[in-house]
């Protein structure tokens, strides 16, 4: 499987998938090939068939990381298909079965939310960042429920700062760190970020519409 592996290290997947595909292996290498299999349908977008391999690792005795990647894998690809439910399960079994991490805590405070299970989300996010507390991911959540549901808006402003030192070229958490400007009445620093989260995007959309949202609340015509 060794050229199959390079491929996937090159970033080539879809040729990797390819060969994984047709290449033959021994029975004690099968919980490998499935991992791989996963893997590229995930880099691919494909999220059924990265399910349908991934679950067979999790049920295998290939180790400890690519038990937890596969298991973190899955949770991710039922958050953005919108199956919270199933993902709030794979990640809290991944977490009851010893595998903690920041990644994992915050991964599930998003499936959590999402369900509008709030106060669960901000527990979460909290042992994320008792893990790690320059976790980018768990700062700009914390800020992003807080300002969202006007939770202590000052110590959110806080959150989404700390998250846009570490990653200041990511727009997401600069439509938070917006959004916690607004929260604190800082209406021009608001439309600073927004502007420069729209041209770090490329114009997406949604953070068009919550800088849209902002010009009227102040009486622009947009």
């Amino acid at each position: 499987m060794s050229e199959g592996i390079r491929l996937y290290h090159k970033k080539k997947y879809r040729q990797a998938l390819e060969f994984f595909l047709a290449v033959e292996v021994e029975p004690e290498e099968q919980s490998k090939l499935s991992y791989y299999l996963g893997l590229c349908y995930t880099h691919l977008g494909k999220n059924d068939e990265a399910l349908l391999y991934l679950e067979q690792v999790v049920a295998s005795d290939i180790g400890f990381l690519q038990i937890y990647q596969a298991r973190m894998i899955m949770g991710y690809i039922y958050a953005v298909t919108k199956r919270y439910r199933l993902a709030e399960f794979e990640l809290n079994r991944l977490l009851e079965d010893g595998y903690e991490s920041a990644k994992g805590y915050a991964a599930l405070a998003y499936a959590l939310y999402a369900q509008g299970k709030t106060a669960a989300a901000i527990s979460n996010l909290e042992k994320a960042l008792r893990l790690d507390r320059n976790n980018a991911n768990a700062l700009n959540s914390m800020g992003f429920i807080l300002s969202e549901q006007n939770i202590q808006p000052a110590t959110a402003l806080e959150y989404c700062r700390r998250a846009t030192e570490l990653k200041p070229q990511n727009p997401a958490y600069l439509d938070s760190l917006a959004l916690a400007y607004r929260r604190n009445g800082r209406m021009q620093d608001a439309k600073t970020i927004y502007e420069r989260a729209l041209r770090l995007s490329g114009g997406n959309r949604e953070i068009a519409e919550h800088y849209k949202e902002l010009l009227r609340s102040a009486g622009v015509s947009v």
